[in-house]
C-alpha cells in the first residue's frame, strides 16, 4: 500500500481500537484491524494479573519471565472452526522460553521470524495447553510485539502469514508497533479506569446504609441501583437518623457528576448530615450548615438533597429542599401528593436560602423519596416523569404495600432493565405512637422536683403494666433530673415513650453536655451517668437549639397479670 493508504488505515484503525474503555472491546478491536491487511492470523495476549482487581502495575519487560498471559482475543481469516478449540480465547498460558513472544516482552522490542522452523514451532507449543498449534505456526512468517505503555508491559500480540504472503518487514513491523502502542495504552486507561471505578464503588457501598433502622412508629425500606456499567459511579445517598423524641430524620441527596470525587464528596455530606442532626437544628438550618461545609470544600461540586423530620407524637413532618426532586406522599387512603416543598438551590451554590416546611401526616401515611435516575429519561420533561411516577404508583394499589414491598414494586414498574443514571429509593411508612403510650410533664427545676418525677414515673409505668421497670426507672430518671436541675433556668421537661422500649427523656435548657466518668472512692459526684450507663440498654445526649436531652432506653419486661 501507498503511503496515502498507510496513513488512512492507521488513522482508521487507532480510532477504532481508542473508542472504548472496556479491555476485552480494545483487544478485539487491535485484533480485527490487523487481520487480513497485516496479518492471517492474529491473537491478543495480555498479563492476567491485569484482571484481578486490585493487582500492582504492570512490571517492567525484565521482571515479566514467567508471567501468565491470558489469551483475550484471536482473530483470522480461516475456516471459522478451525482454530477455535485450538486457540480459545480467555485461555491462560505461559510462554516458552526460547518463543518469539517470550523473547519480545522481555526485551521490549518486536521480534520476528521470516519462517517458524520445527524447533521454534515444537518448543512453543510446548507450552500450550488446549492443543496442537504446529499447522498454525510451521513454515509460516511470524511477528511478536510488544504491548507497551509508559515502560511497563501488559501483554503482545502475536501475528502469522501463510506461505503464499512475503514475510514480515520493517514498514509491517513499525505499523503494528504504532497500533499496538494505541492499543497497550487503551487497555492501560481501561485498566485505571476500571480500579478507580472499584474505589468510588467501595467508597460509596461504605458510606451508605446497609438495614434501615428500627424506629417507633416508623416502617423504613431502601433500595440502591447503580446505573449502567458503562457509567461512572455517581453520587447518590440517603440516610435515616434517630433523634431525640423518637423522631427521625429522613435525608435523600445527589452529588452532580461522577466517580470518585462525587463519591468522596457524598461520603462528606451524609457524615456531616449525621453530625448537624445531632444539633437538632430545623431542616433549613441543616441545608445552610451543609452550604457553607461544601463551599469550604471547593467549588468542584454541587449536590441536591432534602432533608424531613418526622415527629411520630405530633404527627407531623418538616422539610427543606436544596435543589432535589419533590417527594411524593402516599395517602393511607388512596391518593398520591406531590409534597410542595419549596425548591431551593442545590448545596454549593451559596447565598440562596433555604425554607422549611411542614406538613400534617396521618397514621399509615408513606413518604417516598427518590433520586433522579428514576425517573429522568432523555429527552422527557421531568415534571411529567414525576407525574408518571405518581400514576405508577396508583396503578399498583400503593397504600396497601409495606415499605420493602413498594420499593421493589416501583422498581419493577418501571420497566427498565437498567438505568443510565444510579437510583437511590426510600420509603418511610409512618404509623405515629398512640397518646396513650406518651406521658409528658414540665417540672420546677427545684430539689422538690425529685420525689415528684419519682412518684410520676411510678404511677405512668403502672398504668402501663411496667411496674418491674419501676425501681430502675426511677432511679435512672432520679440522676438525671437531679443533674437538670443544678444547672437549669427554666422548667425541665421530662417524658416517657412505651414502644417496643421504655424511653425516658430529660430535657433542660442548658448546654452543658454531661461527661461520663467512673467516680473515685472519694468523689461526691459524678456516679449519675455511671449508673444510667451501666443499667440501662442504651443512652444518650444530644444539643438542642435551647439546651439538650439526656435520654436512656429499657427493655420492656412482662405485663403485670403475667409475672
Amino acid at each position: 500500500m501507498d503511503l496515502r493508504e498507510q496513513l488512512a488505515f492507521l488513522n482508521e484503525a487507532t480510532a477504532q481500537i481508542g473508542a472504548s474503555l472496556d479491555t476485552v472491546t480494545i483487544a478485539e478491536s487491535f485484533a480485527g484491524a490487523l487481520v487480513p491487511r497485516l496479518a492471517d492470523f492474529a491473537s491478543v495476549h495480555l498479563l492476567d494479573a491485569l484482571f484481578v482487581d486490585g493487582a500492582p502495575a504492570p512490571p517492567a519487560p525484565r521482571d515479566t519471565a514467567g508471567s501468565p498471559l491470558r489469551r483475550v482475543a484471536v482473530v483470522h481469516d480461516e475456516a471459522p472452526d478451525r482454530w477455535r478449540t485450538v486457540v480459545p480465547e480467555g485461555a491462560v498460558q505461559l510462554m516458552h522460553p526460547t518463543g518469539p513472544s517470550y523473547e519480545a516482552m522481555v526485551s521490549g522490542e518486536p521480534v520476528w521470524l521470516t519462517r517458524v522452523d520445527d524447533a521454534h514451532a515444537t518448543a512453543m507449543t510446548s507450552t500450550h495447553r488446549t492443543g496442537d498449534v504446529r499447522p498454525l505456526l510451521a513454515d509460516r512468517a511470524y511477528l511478536a510485539v510488544p504491548l507497551l505503555v509508559r515502560g511497563r508491559v501488559l501483554g503482545c500480540v502475536t501475528l502469522t502469514r501463510r506461505q503464499q504472503r512475503p514475510p514480515f518487514d520493517d514498514i509491517d513491523v513499525l505499523t503494528v508497533g504504532q497500533l499496538a502502542a494505541q492499543a497497550a495504552l487503551g487497555v492501560d486507561n481501561a485498566r485505571l479506569y476500571r480500579g478507580q471505578q472499584a474505589t468510588a464503588a467501595e467508597l460509596q457501598r461504605g458510606v451508605l446504609p446497609t438495614t434501615p433502622p428500627t424506629l417507633a412508629g416508623v416502617e423504613l425500606a431502601h433500595r440502591y441501583l447503580p446505573g449502567n456499567p458503562s457509567a461512572e459511579v455517581g453520587g447518590d445517598w440517603f440516610d435515616t437518623i434517630a433523634l431525640p423524641g423518637s423522631r427521625i430524620a429522613i435525608v435523600i441527596g445527589d452529588v452532580m457528576g461522577h466517580g470518585v470525587g462525587s463519591a468522596s464528596m457524598m461520603g462528606h455530606l451524609r457524615i456531616a448530615v449525621q453530625t448537624l442532626a445531632a444539633l437538632d437544628l430545623p431542616p433549613d438550618q441543616i441545608l445552610r450548615q451543609l452550604d457553607n461545609l461544601a463551599q469550604r470544600l471547593g467549588d468542584d461540586h454541587l449536590a441536591t438533597c432534602l432533608y424531613a423530620v418526622y415527629d411520630p407524637i405530633a404527627r407531623c413532618c418538616m422539610l427543606a429542599n436544596a435543589g432535589h426532586l419533590p417527594p411524593l406522599l402516599v395517602r393511607q387512603e388512596g391518593g398520591i401528593e406531590r409534597v410542595d416543598v419549596p425548591t431551593g438551590a442545590p448545596i454549593g451554590v451559596g447565598g440562596v436560602a433555604f425554607d422549611t416546611v411542614e406538613i400534617t401526616i396521618r397514621d399509615g401515611d408513606t413518604l417516598l423519596l427518590y433520586t433522579d435516575g428514576l425517573v429522568e429519561e432523555r429527552g422527557q420533561d421531568i415534571d411529567r416523569r414525576i407525574a408518571a411516577l405518581g400514576e405508577r404508583l396508583r396503578s399498583l394499589d400503593a397504600p396497601s404495600l409495606r415499605p420493602q414491598a413498594l420499593c421493589d414494586a416501583v422498581i419493577a414498574a418501571s420497566g427498565r432493565d437498567a438505568y443510565e443514571d444510579d437510583v437511590a429509593l426510600l420509603a418511610a411508612r409512618l404509623g405515629g405512637i398512640p397518646a396513650e403510650s406518651v406521658a409528658n410533664w414540665l417540672l420546677a427545676p427545684q430539689p422538690i422536683t425529685v420525689s415528684r418525677a419519682r412518684g410520676l414515673v411510678r404511677q405512668t409505668l403502672a398504668g402501663w403494666g411496667l411496674s418491674a421497670l419501676a425501681e430502675v426507672a426511677q432511679l435512672l430518671a432520679t440522676e438525671l433530673i437531679t443533674n437538670a436541675i443544678r444547672y437549669a433556668n427554666r422548667p425541665i421537661e421530662l417524658r416517657l415513650l412505651r414502644t417496643g422500649t421504655l424511653l425516658c427523656e430529660v430535657r433542660d435548657d442548658d448546654h452543658y453536655l454531661p461527661i461520663l466518668r467512673e467516680a473515685g472512692g472519694l468523689d461526691e459526684n459524678g456516679r449519675g451517668l455511671f449508673l444510667v450507663s451501666r443499667l440501662a440498654r442504651r443512652w444518650g445526649v444530644s444539643r438542642t437549639t435551647h439546651g439538650k436531652v439526656v435520654w436512656f432506653e429499657l427493655e420492656l419486661g412482662p405485663p403485670a397479670d403475667e409475672i
